[in-house]
């Protein structure tokens, strides 16, 4: 590799097969009615765009009503498409004993045996030029979508590397999404146990109740169990441990909101902040965000590590680990002088569902919160001796995550870097290589 491949229509490297490349059903052939409970998985848009593999919840239809959908039917291997909604987003069918079948928004190829490797193309078309193809023909003009998908998928320009190149380039990227992958899989890992250990302590007050009992509280050693009291007195919140105290979020933690930001531009093209939105905390980067001046008040600035709350919209309560930004109304960013960040973290994510069922039930676009919310929402906060035994415990694990977080990021950027190189055949193989290497390092 060092020099750049010969390109050509994505229809060359489909199979011969009839249906090789397919749209899938028309609206009045697939409709909510002809959902069932377990069968054929439909895919959708909702189950693309957060990497190789799908995601998110499926429909089902029947074998039968499958059968009656010819070529929209899928193999593993398939690369799925939206042709209406969001046009730019790819995904592969796995191999994983399940039969898919495509949703009317959405079309596939199935590319031919030893000509293109999926891998290959699917990163391909989440580069640059892959998304400037599949977008070239769509219309933006109310819901995004292209007029001729199967002509236009046919006539996407992609690179036609040999097959040992396309798989000496997906062993590299697929080293870093790996890497990815696993570091995601941990964080959710040690976040379940972050909360379970938040909830038995604090919540359900499990030591206090062994002990009530004359029991000695589990996966607690001695020294930590005499830290906790063996009775309940009354509170607002109701029954707590005796000598805590019942108090509300707000009392706990500053609920910092964001600024309307569009009233501090960038001093320059080379001197901003990125603006955080509720889209940046769901994606975890700053990547296409607006810019905002560099020199607002130090607590109106994001570092990573940062414990951010959307209130409003898509309510989530993030660790944030994109880098310095610029906090953006509709935000809180959460801190205390008391407590450690992990209390305040854990407190408000177990109010979550709550404040997420009274943002449902707002009638509005953007169902949302109040800050009286938080003066509502309770918590039982310990003498310091137990909030320090908690701090040994849990403060290691959400740092954990953090610095997991930080590596991810470092192993995105990479991975977006070379992306574009190695998919056109401009960077060296062994280059590539060295850089992961040194990374993973």
């Amino acid at each position: 590799m060092g020099f750049e491949w010969l390109e050509g229509p994505l229809e060359q490297l489909a199979a011969p097969e009839k249906g090789s490349i397919a749209i899938g059903p028309f609206g009045s052939r697939m409709k909510a009615d002809c959902y069932v409970e377990k069968g054929v998985a439909l895919i959708r848009g909702t189950n693309l765009g957060r990497g190789r593999s799908l995601s998110g919840e499926f429909v089902f239809i029947t074998r039968e009503k499958a059968i009656e959908l010819g070529n929209a039917n899928l193999k593993p291997g398939d690369l799925v498409f939206p042709h209406r909604g969001a046009i730019g987003e790819v995904g592969i069918v796995p191999d994983d004993g399940r039969r898919y079948a495509l949703s009317t928004s959405l079309m596939k190829i199935t590319l031919a045996f030893n000509q293109g490797i999926p891998d290959f193309y699917y990163y391909f078309f989440r580069s640059i030029k892959g998304q400037s193809e599949l977008l070239k023909n769509a219309s933006q003009v109310g819901t995004p979508g292209i007029a001729t998908p199967l002509k236009s998928l046919r006539e996407c320009i992609v690179p036609l590397p040999s097959f040992v190149d396309q798989v000496n380039v997906v062993a590299v990227l697929r080293c870093l999404d790996d890497r990815i992958d696993l570091l995601r899989q941990t964080n959710a890992t040690l976040e379940a146990i972050a909360q379970a250990l938040f909830k038995s302590w604090f919540v359900d007050f499990d030591p206090v109740h062994a002990k009530a009992d004359g029991r000695a509280p589990e996966a607690v050693d001695a020294a930590t169990a005499a830290l906790f009291p063996s009775e309940f007195e009354e509170s607002e919140l109701g029954p707590i441990p005796k000598g805590w105290r019942a108090r509300s979020l707000d009392s706990v933690a500053t609920y910092l909101n964001g600024l309307a930001l569009q009233k501090f531009p960038a001093e320059s093209e080379s001197e901003f902040l990125p603006v955080i939105k509720i889209a940046q905390l769901r994606a975890g980067n700053t990547t296409g965000s607006d810019r905002a001046s560099a020199h607002l008040k130090p607590e109106y600035v994001v570092h990573d590590g940062d414990v951010l709350f959307s209130w409003s919209g898509s309510l989530e309560v993030e660790f944030w680990c994109g880098g310095d930004g610029a906090l953006n109304q509709h935000l809180f960013k959460v801190t205390s002088d008391e407590a450690p960040e992990w209390f305040y973290y854990l407190a408000t994510r177990m109010h979550l569902p709550e404040f997420r069922r009274v943002a449902a039930s707002k009638a509005t676009t953007m169902g949302h919160i109040q800050r009286k919310h938080l003066a509502q929402a309770k918590v039982a906060v310990p003498p310091p001796e137990v909030l320090a035994a908690g701090t040994k415990i849990i403060e290691p694990l959400l740092g954990r995550r953090i610095t997991n977080s930080l590596q991810m990021r470092e192993l995105v950027q990479l991975r977006d870097t070379l992306l574009p190189r190695l998919i056109s055949g401009k960077l060296r193989l062994p280059e590539a290589t060295e850089a992961v290497e040194a990374v993973l390092a």
